[in-house]
């Protein structure tokens, strides 16, 4: 079945980075738009990029400059590279499948000293 599976989130110092990772199966990410969204503990989802099937990306303006969201078609992996982390970028990460509203399980990405 169609699949998503987050990993790469943990634990870092704000200005930290991390690597988030998005496997697909059961499809080919090639062929959407995939974006990536993320929850908070006390807020509700919110969209954070999102990269077109030609690798046009836009962002959220609270992360722009510091994230980079990009795939890689071949291991039909979607990327999430996280720079300068802020504690306010806590929370669940989770990739989706824009046109399906489709998501995986998220990864936990807590940012604290």
């Amino acid at each position: 079945e169609v699949q998503l599976v987050e990993s790469g989130g943990g634990l870092v110092q704000p200005g930290g980075s991390l690597r988030l990772s998005c496997a697909a199966s059961g499809f080919a990410s090639s062929g959407y738009t995939m974006s990536w969204v993320r929850q908070a503990p006390a807020k509700g989802l919110e969209w954070v990029a999102t990269i077109s099937i030609s690798y046009k990306t836009t962002y959220t303006d609270s992360v722009k400059g510091r994230f980079t969201i990009s795939r890689d078609n071949a291991k039909n992996t979607l990327y999430l590279q996280m720079d300068s982390l802020e504690p306010e970028d806590t929370a669940v990460y989770y990739c989706a499948v824009t046109v399906w509203g489709y998501w995986g399980q998220g990864t936990q990405v807590t940012v604290s000293s």
